[in-house]
């Protein structure tokens, strides 16, 4: 499902392959049927400002709102074990899923880094994608409202999913709005700072080994271990499940 590589890269981290690769991504959104009309317009003003606008400042503003705090983390896990030991046999689980797919990923990938499982959804069977965004539909949905909540146009790319999913894209976002609107914001600087010595404390306590082994900081993820960037080479043609770079 060619849409979903497209959502892939709009969620990665911005760079300058994404530029180059407009006018392709602009025909696959044009293409996708699997969302609404509203929905593909929206994803082509993403995409338009991430093109045209200078890449320092959308790279900027992308790590401002998916890097700090932890309610709008990219890591799937992130939502729903936080650093708990539960955490580690989640990815050890989806890196089976993985393998048993014959998908390979870079050594230094988290695999539950929501572009990265996008890109293995899109080389799967439609009806198996669809089963695999709807085992994770609320978080998508807590994702579309919190965006929304911060007015953010990235909510396209969680809507979009929750279509293809084959939910009620609406609804479902509404359904946690009440929830999202209570939440406290964690990105402030002091939010940060109280999260930072909270984790201070606890590795010297000597619990440091209770999170899933990676060298997340405290904004529960570090640059180097997420799974950036997600493969171009195969995007214009179908999504492969092997051989990727």
């Amino acid at each position: 499902m060619k849409i979903l590589k497209v959502i892939s890269l709009l969620l990665d981290y911005p760079d300058n392959a994404l530029r180059e690769n407009q006018a392709e991504l602009e025909a696959a959104i044009a293409a996708a049927r699997e969302i609404s009309p509203a929905m593909r317009q929206s994803l082509q003003g993403l995409l338009q400002r991430l093109s045209t606008v200078e890449l320092m400042d959308v790279q900027e503003a992308y790590s401002e709102l998916f890097e700090r705090g932890r309610t709008l983390s990219l890591l799937l896990f992130e939502h729903v074990h936080g650093e708990s030991r539960d955490r580690g046999q989640a990815m050890v689980d989806l890196m089976g899923q993985y393998e048993e797919a014959g998908f390979a990923i870079g050594v230094k990938e988290l695999p539950d880094y929501i572009p990265l499982y996008l890109e293995y959804l899109a080389s799967r069977e439609d009806a198996e994608a669809r089963e695999g965004l709807a085992d994770v539909e609320h978080l998508l949905a807590l994702l579309a409202a919190r965006l929304d909540e911060r007015s953010s146009d990235y909510a396209a790319c969680l809507r979009a999913l929750l279509q293809i999913a084959g939910a009620d894209e609406k609804a479902a976002v509404e359904e946690v709005r009440e929830q999202v609107s209570a939440e406290v914001r964690d990105d402030s600087l002091e939010a940060l700072d109280a999260e930072w010595e909270e984790e201070m404390v606890t590795f010297l306590n000597g619990d440091k080994n209770s999170s899933c082994g990676t060298s997340a900081g405290a904004n529960g993820k570090a640059r180097e271990d997420v799974a950036v960037p997600v493969h171009w080479v195969d995007f214009k043609q179908s999504a492969a499940p092997a051989g990727k770079a």
